[in-house]
């Protein structure tokens, strides 16, 4: 099988989700060709293809904290700013529509409309992956009317819909955009089972210094992430442990502050160290704005034996379920007090970490997840 998939930039979660099914596939025996812009080498097996466009404001879902004034969220464009991109994503996969079986799009966004006329024209079926940063903005009443258009046009006339989680469908998409069920595979984010796992903290505690108990929040430092609220939550658990938080954004000096000596921050850290300090801390905490539609730190957390809590709402119930950790009601305070809770339950921890693990082996499992997602697009290749 050999397929196509695109993006609309690297991206981050959900860029990191395609590298994943660009390794698996590979693997798995299959060809993939990878599309976006300032792609060079990214997955060395792969086909990798480099988009190249006439500007240098990069088209995105969402803003990206380091980005600064480098790129445009598609949504608040104009219809002729917009498709202004659009050749240059079209013509990528015209270039290679004779060589493939079948195109994966990312995002009700460019990437959707560039996926269903390259198809349309060429005779080919096309999948999207629908993730909630491209569908959210329309129920914020963004999106170009006439773009919005075409994006829903090429949603509705897909082989098939891929979504992570059951909120997406049923929560983001159904409501703007009627689509049978039998079209959607709901397949959850994999994780790499081998990185993420108990016991992998060779070095981490030295290397930053770690206190003995230590609750972790990895994320953007960006208000709809949360963070604040996590450090809001400290305060009722600040006696029994420290707060790290990982990652970079505008909210650092400020959450620097208000965490005080309840914890620290350690800013950007590669995803080795990342790893090994989810599976170093007591516990792992959320508690974004949003709603998240699927969340890949919760099921990395259940991967690594680290018990999480967190906000509940959206996608994470699907991962995060009553024998693997905590979900509290959207307050800062409920979400302290059960962290609190959780810490003076030793034994309690202990099942959660035993539980996750055995339910990342046997749900975010990314090679089991990539084949049922490889004989899915087979079925749809057939039927064409």
């Amino acid at each position: 099988m050999k397929v196509a998939i695109l993006m609309l930039n690297a991206g981050r979660g959900s860029g990191e989700a395609a590298r994943q099914h660009v390794r698996y596939l590979i693997k798995q025996g299959h060809k993939v060709f990878l599309l976006y812009p300032g792609n060079v080498n990214d997955v060395p097996e792969a086909v990798n293809i480099n988009i190249p466009l006439d500007t240098d404001i990069m088209p995105v879902h969402e803003y990206l904290p380091s980005a600064a004034n480098k790129q445009k969220q598609v949504a608040r464009m104009t219809y002729e700013e917009a498709v202004a991109y659009l050749p240059g994503y079209t013509l990528a996969l015209e270039r290679i529509a004779a060589d493939i079986d079948i195109i994966i799009g990312h995002h009700a966004n460019l990437t959707a409309i560039a996926t269903h006329e390259t198809a349309m024209k060429y005779k080919l079926p096309y999948v999207l992956f629908l993730h909630g940063t491209g569908i959210e903005p329309r129920h914020m009443e963004l999106w170009d009317n006439r773009l919005w258009q075409r994006i829903s046009s090429a949603i509705e006339h897909a082989d098939g819909l891929l979504v992570t989680t059951a909120y997406v469908k049923d929560e983001l998409v159904r409501p703007l955009i009627r689509v049978p069920d039998s079209r959607y595979l709901i397949l959850p984010c994999g994780i790499d089972l081998e990185e993420m796992q108990p016991g992998n903290v060779q070095g981490i505690r030295d290397k930053y210094q770690l206190p003995d108990r230590f609750v972790i929040s990895p994320g953007a430092l960006t208000y709809m992430k949360g963070p604040q609220n996590v450090v809001e939550a400290s305060k009722e658990y600040a006696d029994l442990a420290k707060t790290i938080l990982i990652g970079e954004g505008g909210l650092k000096d400020k959450l620097k502050k208000d965490l005080g000596e309840r914890g620290f921050l350690l800013g950007f850290v590669s995803r080795e160290d990342k790893a090994r300090l989810i599976s170093a801390a007591d516990i792992l905490v959320a508690a974004p704005e949003k709603k998240e539609h699927f969340g890949i730190i919760y099921a990395e957390a259940l991967a690594a034996g680290t018990p999480v809590v967190a906000y509940s709402g959206g996608g994470v119930g699907s991962i995060v379920t009553p024998d693997a950790g905590i979900l509290t009601e959207r307050s800062p305070r409920e979400l302290g007090r059960n962290i609190r809770r959780l810490l003076m339950q030793p034994e309690l921890a202990e099942r959660f970490s035993l539980n996750g693990r055995k339910r990342a082996e046997e749900n975010f499992n990314n090679e089991r997840l990539v084949a049922r997602l490889a004989g899915w697009l087979e079925v749809l290749i057939s039927k064409k």
